[in-house]
């Protein structure tokens, strides 16, 4: 017997994923911020204006312009969460470990440190989505290359 009364994990991920795409964490301009970039998927026309503060190999503020679909949105919106406050290094790995779930590494999809973005592990079942996902952080990876 199914136990209708509590909601599917799907279901959860789901909400998770629409509330970022509905109200997204630090959407907006950034005046003081140390490196822009801005990068596109030319593929679905989803699009990222990375805005960063960083200070002693810390990100100290982000925030982020665009448009796209539900899952570059709300992954660029749940990246930013993670990234304010943190060392440069620090983002490099969840960065790294991002990537990981995205391409199917079920102990990655488990990692507590990627917060509300294991929501998004079920998108590396759909090849065509991932760059969705990948959007803001390949401009994070970006954007420390060019901080230098």
């Amino acid at each position: 017997m199914i136990d209708r009364s509590t909601p599917a994990l799907g279901d959860l991920f789901q909400d998770i994923i629409l509330e970022h795409y509905r109200r997204p964490r630090n959407k907006g301009a950034l005046q003081d911020a140390t490196v822009n970039v801005h990068m596109n998927n030319p593929t679905c026309g989803d699009e990222v204006h990375l805005h960063l503060v960083v200070e002693e190999g810390v990100v100290r503020d982000v925030a982020f312009e665009g448009e796209g679909c539900s899952i570059s949105q709300s992954s660029i919106s749940m990246m930013t969460q993670m990234l304010k406050g943190q060392p440069v290094e620090e983002g490099l790995r969840l960065a790294e470990r991002f990537k990981e779930m995205m391409h199917g590494d079920a102990d990655a999809a488990k990692d507590k440190a990627l917060r509300d973005a294991r929501a998004l592990a079920g998108v590396s079942k759909f090849p065509t989505r991932v760059k969705c996902a990948l959007l803001g952080w390949d401009a994070f990876e970006e954007a420390v290359e060019r901080q230098g």
